[in-house]
């Protein structure tokens, strides 16, 4: 399969983890003529194979998988008491006297890959790290296109030279998790204009565009910079079919006048949503904090915590610098929507 035959429209709904991306919304997607992505990176096997013979159910149209690319770390006993204690002011709030132990640091990324090709979806895209080039050509050789995230013109030419298809380009302005792997993720500060037409010349695979992409308008400006695709989450998160909390979806619905940044306090890798007490309360800790996916792990009792009582404060609210210009309604809405201004 081509790159361009994955959309009628070039428009990719970003593959946002945590439960945002639910079947109902990757199959709207697609069978708007857009491309649908399903987040993997959190799930087990059994739960992709699920989550995929849903999606099936509701599309014959191509979609994507997402994963993240990462080790199952085996942090030491004084990391995670560290870790820990570095969050006592937050689950002390909470009235707890110790913070719950994780059951696992992540899902395991072999698996989810051998899993990913007895699947087959049409593409699989992939971020905080890079594959090998035998990976890339497992995928080709199971019929999956192999997309990369990048947030440098380096990492660009590094998944060009393993293989694959298309490369993700993520500016700063994104929300969610950044996908830098190679050097200090303090210093892919590109914006997403900057990067575009940056990695465009760079290589000579298709380049999607990411970071601050919420209308027509945006999506022509990215074409016009040498993309020949966008990727748009912020946009999606407020759709009828998300799956995210209802009190985090209104905080993006209400966010007019709320500044995003970027932190790693939430997940130990630096990621932009919404600023709030948490984000505001770790800053101070947040370069000390355990990296991904041990953070991630530690503070996932908060995050439940804080989805029980609908507490958005302790919540981590990913969003990207264009919240305020998001447009709630169902996901063929949008897309009908944003092709009409495609065309204007």
């Amino acid at each position: 399969m081509e790159f361009s035959s994955l959309f009628k429209l070039p428009i990719i709904q970003g593959p946002m983890a945590g439960g945002a991306t639910t079947p109902e919304l990757v199959a709207a997607v697609s069978n708007a003529g857009a491309l649908g992505s399903f987040a993997g990176s959190l799930l087990s096997p059994a739960a992709l194979r699920t989550g995929v013979e849903r999606i099936r159910s509701l599309t014959d149209r191509p979609f994507l998988l997402n994963f993240f690319v990462q080790r199952t770390p085996a942090p030491s006993n004084e990391e995670i008491e560290r870790g820990a204690e570095l969050l006592r002011p937050v689950w002390q709030s909470l009235g707890w006297t110790a913070l719950p132990q994780p059951k696992q640091w992540c899902e395991d990324f072999d698996a989810q890959f051998e899993t990913l090709l007895d699947l087959r979806p049409a593409a699989a895209s992939f971020t905080f790290g890079i594959l090998d080039a035998l990976q890339v050509e497992r995928l080709h050789a199971a019929g999956i296109l192999a997309i990369g995230t990048v947030t440098t013109v380096d990492e660009a030419l590094a998944w060009q030279a393993i293989g694959a298809d298309a490369v993700i380009t993520s500016g700063v302005e994104a929300g969610g998790h950044r996908g830098t792997f190679i050097g200090r993720q303090e210093d892919a500060t590109l914006t997403a204009r900057e990067l575009w037409p940056a990695v465009a010349q760079a290589v000579d695979i298709p380049v999607i565009a990411a970071g601050a992409i919420m209308d027509g308008s945006d999506i022509k400006a990215a074409l016009a910079l040498g993309a020949a695709a966008v990727q748009m989450g912020t946009a999606f998160l407020v759709t009828d079919e998300s799956g995210i909390h209802p009190a985090y979806k209104q905080r993006l619905i209400d966010a007019e006048g709320q500044p995003t940044r970027l932190t790693r306090s939430f997940s130990g890798r630096y990621a932009r949503g919404i600023e709030n007490r948490f984000m505001r309360q770790m800053a101070p800790l947040e370069t000390q904090v355990p990296p991904y996916p041990v953070q991630n792990a530690l503070t996932g009792s908060i995050r439940a915590a804080a989805s029980a009582s609908n507490d958005t404060e302790l919540m981590s609210l990913w969003a990207g610098t264009g919240v305020a210009r998001a447009r709630p309604m169902p996901a063929e809405q949008l897309i009908a929507l944003l092709a009409s201004e495609l065309q204007s």
